[in-house]
């Protein structure tokens, strides 16, 4: 069975740590959940919702594309591969 695998990921870790901010102050500074804060920065395969992407972009007055990266097909088929 093959395990299907979105073609998008977030960089949120990344643009966090370039920010040289924990994910603790960037959900203060964005006014998110603590739970979906740590998801986003601990999970790539996790999306943030539309209003999490707007709060974020707001904030930091940056284009999402900062925040979401495509992933080619064949490495979303290794993803899947290997559980994730």
């Amino acid at each position: 069975m093959s395990l299907f695998v979105v073609p998008v990921i977030n960089t949120i870790k990344e643009f966090v740590d370039a920010q040289g901010i924990t994910p603790y102050q960037f959900r203060k500074d964005v006014g998110i959940a603590q739970r979906t804060a740590y998801d986003l920065y601990n999970n790539p395969l996790q999306l943030p919702s539309s209003s999490v992407l707007t709060k974020i972009c707001d904030r930091y007055e940056i284009q999402p594309s900062l925040l979401l990266k495509w992933v080619p097909v064949v490495e979303r088929e290794a993803m899947a591969s290997e559980g994730g």
